[in-house]
């Protein structure tokens, strides 16, 4: 994990301003400055599911159109979870705000504990249900999936690894796509016996039309001499000439809602060095995240000029533990 990315807000106001106005400076000024930075960070993390996930669950129709997700659907991205050995209790699921409505309304009737429901009718948002704690986030992102009409087969019997070479596509296959394999089975994690569902592959890097090469998560491990490995995926390598399909029907817009272990993802943040020689130089750590302050005077306009910076960086560890749990739009 490289800590590379500094996401800041700059603010400014006058002597005048912060000596009269500014009575509530941590809630009217701070407080939100720092909502401004978390929620960029959030963002980009929601943007590194983009080949950074590699399982999907969604409620489809007879055309294998995305709908609105229901109770089965989220115990559906349980089950996922589970198939791929994901560490149990404190499971997590982040919705959008679009999604988030509709689950809360399509839930209320079932038998909860009233507290429960109670809480959710005077929040407006999930609390705990189906396994999971609820949570609802305004950086959870939408995705397109390419344009590939699925007639692609493999080049190449045997082939493993993070690659798989295929004739050449017709249309786009995006990354964050997620595609099978006919014939590859998942396996499960412990025994290595097949589930009996195909694997699901997300595709790590954009290939465009006429691309032979399809860069994809997880690595396709199979057993060797029908011997078991221990880092095994698949029950088989893609035969030669076999189909390779989306999950999702070309060209749809989805949104992307989360259900995953916390140890899928990690984040960590550096104590940026407090310079000299400014107004003010302050860094405070909560909860493992460390934001750096710096106010400096501009005497000239009568300005204090103060930023507001997190360095930090993360990793998807375990993208086998977060599921995309699909929504439709609108």
């Amino acid at each position: 994990m490289v800590l590379a990315t500094q996401q800041g807000v700059d603010l400014s106001f006058s002597s005048v301003d912060r000596t009269m106005s500014l009575d509530d400076f941590a809630k009217r000024i701070l407080a939100p400055a720092i909502n401004i930075i978390a929620g960029a960070v959030a963002n980009t993390v929601m943007v590194g599911s983009e080949g950074g996930v590699c399982n999907y669950v969604a409620n489809v129709d007879a055309g294998n159109n995305v709908l609105s997700p229901t109770a089965q659907t989220y115990l559906n991205a349980n089950a996922n979870l589970n198939r791929n050995s994901a560490p149990l209790g404190n499971r997590k699921v982040v919705n959008t705000p679009d999604t988030e409505a509709k689950i809360v309304g399509a839930l209320a009737g079932l038998f909860n504990p009233q507290p429960e429901l109670s809480r959710q009718y005077r929040t407006g948002t999930m609390q705990q249900a189906l396994g999971f704690d609820w949570f609802m986030d305004q950086t959870a992102i939408a995705h397109t999936v390419g344009s590939y009409n699925g007639a692609a087969t493999v080049s190449g019997a045997g082939q493993t690894g993070t690659s798989v070479v295929t004739g050449a596509i017709v249309g786009t296959i995006n990354q964050g796509d997620f595609i099978t394999f006919a014939g590859v089975f998942q396996v499960n994690r412990i025994t290595k016996a097949s589930t009996g569902v195909l694997r699901q592959f997300t595709v790590t890097a954009p290939v465009a039309s006429g691309g032979t090469s399809i860069p994809i998560y997880p690595a396709i491990i199979p057993s060797v001499g029908g011997l078991a490995q221990q880092y095994q995926t698949v029950t088989v390598s893609p035969a030669n000439a076999a189909a390779m399909l989306f999950v999702v029907n070309a060209n749809a817009t989805y949104r992307k809602n989360l259900a995953y272990a916390p140890e899928a993802i990690t984040m960590a943040t550096a104590d940026l060095e407090l310079p000299g020689g400014v107004h003010e130089a302050h860094r405070e750590a909560f909860d493992g995240i460390a934001i750096r302050m710096v106010t400096a005077y501009n005497i000239t306009t009568d300005q204090f000029i103060t930023r507001l910076d997190v360095l930090y960086g993360f990793l998807y560890v375990r993208p086998e533990w977060v599921t995309c749990v699909a929504d439709s739009i609108p």
